[in-house]
């Protein structure tokens, strides 16, 4: 059977999202706008029926993998023979995509195991209550969970939008009263972080928009929708800074505070040929899956860089030596998931240097003009 033509219409435009949008996205946009146009309702008129017709067709694309993925090499112009058959199902343990020639920026995440809202309070009982406990909770938030929220990834942008496109007027009332009543209760400084407000904003759609998101979204979409609205919520709040290795980190960060400028000569030296921008990631994690050790993580990188002590140092060294420590830091949070030969490895720079004596200042590490 001969493969289908691919439309000439702008099939994203036909149902108001963008070519990021999620499989969700393309869902909820179907099912809003054939709510709104289906000759039912709009009546059974040539123009209708054509609209009607079109906004099905772009969901049925759009809506397969495969299709889908065919669709955006051809708006692309990517050969055919270059395309992989629908998006890449493939991933290695460490989230790695694998064997997947081209690949679509919407294409979903595919999941070792399947996952769900860690903190039910926000899924169980009335919208009322629902609410009640969320900006309760909001109202005790923790520097540490809001440093985590911080480091979160966000919700799609594209699914957020497209749930706001098509709220009820009602719908659409509740949760510009929910944004406001955060807005209050959270301080100014933190409001303003992008990371805060958006992890914050999506958690208030699925607590304030659940009965919308219900009607609009069919499972696997639903749940998947509600893991992602809720998931910056959930790896943020009741964690320790720096999960389970927090005593590591802490014990990190207070030797390098100490370090003067001859400790980081010799951490320099002693991590020649290192790459300082890696991130090592342990195999037994998946980097989009284990958002809880990725935020403990990406703390810990940040304390110890800030930690390392480069006043007066080259600027070339100081910012090599801060990305190494931010290298240190990432390791160490995830020390748990490491087998003993691989940590060794990746801190073996910083237990060489941390066995000296402290030394005098060094060559090594050129001081800035005064």
């Amino acid at each position: 059977m001969p493969a289908p033509l691919v439309p000439d219409d702008d099939l994203y435009a036909r149902l108001e999202v963008g070519p990021d949008a999620s499989p969700e996205a393309v869902e909820l946009a179907w099912r809003a706008l054939l709510r709104r146009h289906h000759p039912d309702v709009a009546g059974d008129g040539a123009e209708a029926l054509e609209l009607a017709k079109r906004i099905n067709v772009a969901h049925d694309w759009l809506s397969d993998a495969d299709l889908r993925a065919r669709y955006d090499a051809h708006r692309a112009g990517v050969p055919t023979a270059v395309v992989a058959r629908g998006a890449p199902r493939d991933r290695g343990r460490s989230g790695r995509v694998v064997d997947a020639p081209w690949r679509p920026a919407w294409a979903p995440v595919r999941r070792r195991r399947p996952t769900g809202p860690r903190r039910t309070d926000l899924v169980s009982g009335s919208p009322e209550e629902r609410l009640a406990r969320f900006l309760a909770r909001v109202e005790r938030l923790t520097p540490d969970e809001f440093d985590r929220l911080a480091a979160a990834q966000p919700p799609p942008i594209a699914f957020l939008a497209t749930v706001r496109r098509f709220l009820t007027p009602a719908a659409r009332d509740a949760f510009a009263a929910c944004e406001a009543a955060l807005g209050a209760r959270v301080p100014h400084e933190r409001w303003a972080e992008t990371g805060v407000r958006e992890g914050l904003l999506a958690t208030a759609a699925e607590v304030v928009l659940a009965p919308f998101l219900d009607d609009m979204l069919a499972e696997p979409f639903r749940g998947r929708a509600r893991e992602r609205l809720l998931r910056a919520w959930d790896a943020s709040l009741d964690q320790p800074r720096y999960g389970p290795n927090g005593a590591a980190v802490e014990a990190v960060v207070a030797r390098v505070r100490a370090w003067v400028p001859g400790d980081v000569a010799a951490f320099l030296r002693a991590s020649a040929g290192v790459d300082a921008s890696e991130r090592p990631w342990p195999d037994a994690l998946d980097r989009e899956e284990d958002e809880a050790p990725r935020i403990s993580a990406e703390l810990a990188a940040r304390d110890v860089a800030a930690a390392l002590p480069v006043l007066g140092v080259a600027p070339a060294s100081a910012t090599r030596a801060r990305r190494l420590g931010a290298r240190l830091g990432y390791a160490t949070a995830l020390r748990h998931a490491f087998g003993p030969g691989s940590y060794a490895r990746i801190v073996a720079a910083f237990d060489r240097v941390t066995s000296l004596p402290p030394p005098a200042d060094g060559p090594e590490v050129r001081r800035a003009p005064e």
